[in-house]
């Protein structure tokens, strides 16, 4: 067996979960990737929402999804993933998070551990039996250890009578490898 790494990994778990007409969200749109990986999963009958606070990571996601043709699958929206139920009211399947800040752009502009546990919470009502929360962990900037910390303590609480927690990282990796943590839910509360 060979270890995966953590984005290959991250896109196996939602590839196991994601099916077509499927409602999902990617809660860190940021240059589009995982929109577009999305969007594809979910087919004709399925439907992303897309988050992010930055303009710049929602023009660079919409560019993407429109050279791929699946712009209609998705409503991309210029706000925080932590109100993502004033947007979202179906069940969703999965959902996905790229923690940190958008690559290329202002390395102030970063994910907290309050706007991500606020999502979390919202987004765990929404899921379904058996859907899964995927989060993409980058911890090396500034804020970006008490965002983990803040992260870990809050997972670490859920109840594992309705919900799972899985944490998988590279121990011997220096400077801060990203490691993820899947929320799968396992029955409602």
């Amino acid at each position: 067996m060979k270890l995966k790494r953590i984005l290959p990994y991250a896109k196996e778990l939602l590839q196991g979960i994601v099916k077509e007409g499927d409602t999902v969200v990617d809660a860190t749109a940021g240059n589009g990737y995982d929109t577009l990986f999305l969007a594809s999963l979910v087919g004709t009958q399925g439907h992303v929402f897309a988050f992010d606070v930055q303009k710049e990571a929602i023009e660079s996601t919409s560019e993407k999804l429109c050279n791929a043709e699946l712009r209609d699958r998705v409503s991309l929206i210029l706000d925080s993933h932590e109100h993502v139920g004033e947007y979202v009211k179906n069940k969703i399947s999965a959902a996905v998070f790229n923690l940190g800040y958008l690559p290329g752009s202002n390395h102030e502009v970063v994910t907290t551990g309050n706007s991500t546990t606020k999502a979390i919470s919202s987004l765990l009502d929404l899921l379904e039996v058996g859907g899964l929360i995927v989060l993409v962990v980058y911890h090396g900037h500034e804020g970006g250890k008490q965002e983990k910390d803040e992260l870990i303590s809050f997972v670490q609480r859920l109840p594992q009578s309705f919900i799972h927690v899985l944490c998988y990282q590279f121990l011997n990796q220096e400077n801060d490898p990203p490691f993820i943590i899947a929320i799968e839910k396992m029955k409602e509360r």
